[in-house]
């Protein structure tokens, strides 16, 4: 199973998890370094799941279908 936890890495290079992990056994990992700075927590699956949802969330249909909610203006 591929797990997200995030962490912090200082100006030494020493990695600081965010969250305990318990493995069954040795692991390899990837660190991808991120240019802002941490920042207030995001949900990870509302992330992962915008791209998806986007798909039906940008139809015409759907605009229409919610149209009645906009301001008249």
């Amino acid at each position: 199973m591929i797990q997200t936890i995030e962490a912090v890495i200082d100006e030494q290079g020493k990695v600081q998890l965010l969250q305990n992990v318990r493995l069954p056994q040795v692991r390899r990992a990837l660190v991808t370094i991120l240019e802002e700075k941490p920042t207030v927590a995001i949900s990870e699956t509302a992330l992962l799941s915008e791209a998806a949802l986007a798909e039906d969330w940008d139809r015409p249909e759907e605009d229409e279908a919610w149209s009645y909610l906009q301001s008249e203006q």
